[in-house]
């Protein structure tokens, strides 16, 4: 007899990017660190079946290779947002909540307590992933589940050399001036 349980759910992962993003900056130190989908999605999906995958960003500059990464891999799609992703990710998560099973929410912002509250009102299992460190405590106890992203999550984007910080020489460091002073020769007394 097979006591192996099938687990049939529907999940949408909504991806505050933003949030993440200087999450991941603040415990790696490095401003080109991403997020790496390709280990931290099957982690969070374990044997369920991804139905949404939207990634949220402010503002105009997004990568277009994420863009096309995220909709190769995994169907999904990057939403550029006139201001934060809060509101727009909370309209789509409120749209999605009648089609899905649950919803991961990618963030560890407070602003997501009372989404996590309606959603789970609904009938939605709502959890979080989100660097810990970074992460609100409220939210993290409002939510059903919790799921700590970890260095094992991201990597470090390889800058061209020209594109690296230089580090400073001596000859580009800040040029000490010195006062210089002149002496007047000593004059004879007659």
């Amino acid at each position: 007899m097979n006591n192996e349980v099938q687990i049939s759910q529907q999940v949408a992962v909504l991806v505050d990017g933003n949030n993440i993003e200087r999450s991941i900056h603040a415990e790696s130190e490095r401003h080109s660190t991403m997020l790496n989908f390709d280990t931290l999605i099957p982690k969070l999906l374990v044997n369920r079946g991804l139905n949404r995958l939207i990634y949220f960003r402010e503002g105009k500059n997004i990568s277009s290779k994420l863009a096309e990464r995220l909709h190769d891999k995994y169907h999904g799609s990057v939403r550029p947002c006139h201001k934060s992703a809060d509101i727009p990710l909370s309209i789509k998560a409120t749209q999605l909540a009648q089609k899905v099973d649950t919803i991961i929410i990618m963030s560890g912002d407070s602003d997501y307590i009372e989404l996590v509250n309606h959603l789970k009102s609904e009938g939605v299992r709502v959890e979080i992933a989100a660097i810990e460190s970074t992460t609100s405590h409220l939210l993290i106890e409002e939510a059903d589940y919790f799921h700590p992203i970890t260095s094992d999550d991201w990597f470090t984007l390889k800058l061209p050399s020209n594109k690296r910080a230089k580090k400073p020489t001596a000859s580009s460091s800040k040029k000490k001036t010195t006062k210089r002073t002149t002496k007047k020769a000593p004059t004879k007394k007659s």
